[in-house]
């Protein structure tokens, strides 16, 4: 794998020419100021302090400590006095981050160069990776491991490796559909320019649903990768995952590098490269029962996040309460 590879799977190269076919982004080119606070471990964990106090942290439902007749009067103490807090600060990109998920519809799913921050999910107020303000999205990448690739480790696997790191770094926005089901996302490998496996994104599951659908889903992936992917993106090896929606139309959800960081799911690398492309039966792999279902993300809460003295990340977050069920039961529409 080459460094051009890896960079054409950068979300904001591909966007301009698959804009029609994805899903609606906005972009934010970082300063090198907030790109230093996501790998800065030295200190404690704080989030980002807000340009208003409304935008620190959306409060989801009701919060009865607010209340007069709840709160407790605080002793003080002329013994004890807590130094202030020196939290980050980035007001520019809050302000333009703010008016970017006003614009797709006040909720958001973000993401760097490559990628989303998903085994950060745990902490989320929504225990997913919708976000509604700066805070939350400075929250889910301070929380996630699988972001060090973008920000250290991208070309670690290039062959000519040259850089230690892309030349600019962008915060994506894309916009969140709580319609969507997992069980319809899929991840689509691509050799030599032929697509020679295809398998379910979501393999800590089993979905009934899938075993009476699979070869029409199949055709259907084979023919958008035909008509809209095989002669458009420069790459000869790569990945791709789409999302097939309940009109049956397929969606391009991201590109990603073949082998590298890129994860085969139900495949194994040596076994795709075996595969010959169009001398072979091309394969949908899907979970075919609960017994075959496949370990996900690591879910443990690593230790740095247990500090939950005041002002420190965790005792903002415990602040936030949720009422995503409420969300997700309101009318939405699915991305056409």
């Amino acid at each position: 794998m080459k460094e051009e590879e890896v960079n054409r799977c950068q979300i904001q190269n591909w966007y301009p020419k698959f804009k029609s076919l994805t899903i609606k982004t906005k972009f934010h080119k970082l300063p090198e100021s907030f790109i230093n606070y996501l790998i800065d471990d030295s200190g404690p964990f704080l989030l980002p302090d807000s340009v208003t106090n409304e935008d620190a942290m959306p409060n989801r439902v009701h919060n009865f400590e607010e209340e007069d007749d709840f709160q407790v009067p605080e002793e003080s103490s002329d013994n004890e006095t807590e130094p202030p807090l020196n939290r980050p600060s980035f007001p520019e990109l809050e302000i333009e981050v703010r008016e970017s998920i006003e614009t797709l519809g006040g909720i958001i799913i973000p993401k760097l160069n490559w990628s989303a921050p998903k085994d950060a999910a745990w902490i989320s107020p929504s225990q997913n990776l919708s976000c509604t303000c700066f805070n939350e999205i400075a929250l889910l990448f301070r929380s996630s491991d699988s972001l060090i690739h973008d920000l250290c480790n991208a070309y670690d696997s290039c062959i000519d490796k040259v850089s230690s790191r892309p030349e600019s770094f962008y915060l994506a926005l894309r916009k969140w559909y709580p319609s969507l089901k997992p069980e319809m996302e899929f991840r689509c490998f691509v050799k030599s320019n032929d697509l020679v496996g295809i398998c379910q994104r979501e393999v800590t599951t089993f979905y009934p649903v899938l075993l009476n659908e699979k070869d029409l889903i199949k055709g259907l992936i084979e023919e958008f990768f035909d008509d809209q992917i095989r002669f458009e993106f420069e790459s000869q090896n790569y990945t791709f995952d789409v999302y097939v929606t309940k009109e049956r139309k397929v969606k391009l959800i991201d590109f990603n590098t073949w082998c590298g960081s890129t994860l085969p799911l139900m495949y194994t690398w040596e076994e795709l490269e075996k595969i010959h492309g169009e001398c072979d039966e091309l394969e949908l792999r899907i979970v075919e029962s609960r017994l075959s279902v496949l370990p996900g993300l690591k879910t443990a809460v690593p230790y740095d996040y247990l500090d939950v003295s005041p002002g420190s990340g965790w005792d903002q977050v415990l602040k936030i309460a949720e009422e995503e069920f409420q969300k997700e039961n309101q009318s939405s529409d699915e991305f056409a």
